[in-house]
């Protein structure tokens, strides 16, 4: 029995302080250590063993001010709602309320594509999602299928969907299986460079399961150098993630 009144699990979630800890087991760690998941707003307690769980706990709560200012330095939340203007592939895109089903409208007379969806609050949000995943979609399927076309390779199944530690990811062939690359429909809300390089990324891993240098020649030969790109999203990947939670 640990000194929070009971035994600790791996999964479990501790409140201290109003904050929420979850603990973690990772036979690979060397050592109890905090870490804070920046996409899903909270701070993991890791510790090697299940045994060493209690101990993972009590270092979380020895260092909640440590927690709190992590967790302070984090972008509020942007909940979606009418009104808003988000970019979307770096194109300006005004939210409004409607009726029928969520949909994505290509700019107008003013340069400004609209996202029209149905519903108040919440259900708005949702409904806006939904126009966001299949304008990703559709971007992402076509630049998929360009950066296929120029390697030479098979043009794999493409999905979007809301990953919170990876903006994409590809699984090769394997037997009857088609290859298959699934990507964050966030990239939406990243320039359209940036989310560009990530399909290019994805397809060069169609040809080398690593990131090896002929990996990296690869993505060069598809959009050049990828430094600024992969710049951008570690500088301002979290703020995407914070974009359409409440």
């Amino acid at each position: 029995m640990s000194v929070f009144g009971r035994a600790l699990a791996d999964g479990d979630r501790l409140e201290m302080a109003g904050l929420v800890i979850r603990l973690k087991v990772n036979r690979r760690a060397r050592r109890v250590n905090l870490r804070l998941d920046r996409t899903r707003r909270e701070i993991i307690a890791t510790a090697p063993s299940p045994r060493r769980l209690a101990e993972a706990a009590a270092f979380a709560k020895d260092r909640l001010g440590w927690i709190q200012e992590r967790l302070a330095e984090l972008p509020e939340p942007q909940p979606l709602a009418p009104g808003m203007t988000l970019a979307v592939f770096g194109q300006p895109c005004r939210l409004e309320a409607g009726t029928g089903r969520p949909r994505w409208c290509p700019p107008g007379a003013d340069g400004v594509a609209r996202i029209v969806a149905p519903g108040e609050g919440r259900a708005f949000a949702l409904a806006t999602i939904r126009a966001l995943k299949a304008r990703a979609l559709e971007v992402l399927s076509e630049r998929t299928r360009h950066h296929c076309d120029v390697l030479d390779v098979p043009l794999p199944q493409v999905a979007v969907a809301d990953a919170k530690s990876r903006w994409g990811s590809c699984r090769p062939a394997y037997g009857r299986k088609p290859a298959a690359i699934r990507y964050s429909w966030r990239l939406a809300l990243a320039p359209w460079a940036v989310a560009d390089y990530v399909a290019a990324h994805e397809c060069a891993h169609l040809l080398e399961l690593n990131h090896s240098p002929r990996f990296w020649a690869h993505v060069r030969r598809l959009i050049g150098d990828e430094r600024p790109h992969r710049a951008w999203l570690r500088a301002h990947g979290v703020r995407l993630h914070a974009i359409g939670t409440e």
